[in-house]
């Protein structure tokens, strides 16, 4: 068996989660993304966007900051140096895979 897909179980499931995977990707490829823009790439609801993003935050991948434009909340989010190392690692590893 290749030693890669042995390796498989020990993939980052903080991306491999579908829904973070497109939140991830999607961040990679901008600066920054705020909240509604995210909504509408992903498709995601509300609730479950922000879900996401929460254990993102956790794990160190992304970044958000939240400010105000007049009195709306407006939620950016970026790509952290650390989410990007994950994703980059996590696409050898799925590239090594398939």
């Amino acid at each position: 068996m290749n030693e890669a897909i042995r390796k498989l179980p020990e993939i980052d499931r903080n991306i491999h989660e579908p829904a973070r995977l497109m939140i991830v990707a999607t961040l990679s490829a901008v600066d920054e993304a705020d909240f509604l823009y995210l909504l509408q790439s992903t498709g995601l609801t509300k609730g479950n966007l922000s879900s996401h993003l929460s254990r993102l935050e956790q794990v160190g991948y992304v970044s958000i900051e939240k400010t105000f434009v007049g009195k709306v909340t407006r939620t950016l989010c970026r790509l952290t140096d650390e989410g990007r190392e994950a994703l980059e690692a996590y696409r050898q590893q799925m590239k090594s895979v398939l």
